[in-house]
């Protein structure tokens, strides 16, 4: 058993058994071939909960300060997890992610960049338009709901929910911004749409 799917094993349980996770839309995930994953971030919890419940192995860009601990970098590559820098276009995290959907391999990604300090949906950039234009990928949207709500003063364990959309694909070209931010703000909206029917 590799350490991904040892790791999967223990969140599933602690997911789905301890926290009782509500998951829907998991017959829209493929069962082969490339896809984006693309869900709303609200805790540190989101990568390994999203793909927790799918049988894909999901693989995710990761802040580059996580790699420079060797045992976290350990950790990070045994999970699919590569380096990107944040505040600036990284060209070689795009490459290395069109890579690994040109592999046929799913490629998660949260639209907003960084994590929502309210619970509410943010802004997308349009990173995942361009990465779904040059690879032409099909987008699965998701929504994450309460992680950010896990060992909180609130609630210590509160009803968690994820909601897997159905596909949708960017059909414009690269060079369009306007169109990949359409696309970008179009996925947002799904997420919401999905976001309204767990809650």
């Amino acid at each position: 058993m590799t350490f991904y799917k040892f790791f999967k094993v223990i969140c599933r349980f602690w997911f789905g058994k301890i926290l009782k996770t509500k998951i829907l839309g998991t017959e829209n995930i493929p069962a082969q071939g490339a896809f984006i994953l693309a869900a709303n971030h609200v805790s540190n919890w989101d990568p390994p909960f999203l793909g927790t419940f799918i049988d894909r192995e999901v693989c995710y860009m990761g802040k580059e300060e996580l790699f420079k601990n060797p045992v976290m970098a350990w950790i990070c590559r045994a999970l699919h997890v590569f380096p990107v820098k944040r505040g600036a276009a990284d060209k070689s995290a795009i490459k290395t992610a069109v890579k690994i959907l040109k592999d046929g391999k799913c490629f998660g990604i949260f639209p907003e960049g960084t994590r929502s300090k309210t619970g509410k949906l943010g802004k997308a950039e349009s990173g995942v338009s361009l990465i779904a234009a040059m690879t032409k990928s099909i987008v699965i949207p998701a929504a994450i709901v309460n992680t950010e709500k896990i060992f909180s003063s609130e609630i210590k364990f509160p009803r968690l929910a994820v909601v897997y959309g159905s596909p949708i694909k960017f059909s414009g070209s690269t060079k369009d911004k306007d169109a990949l931010n359409a696309f970008a703000q179009e996925i947002m909206n799904e997420i919401a749409k999905l976001k309204a029917e767990a809650d």
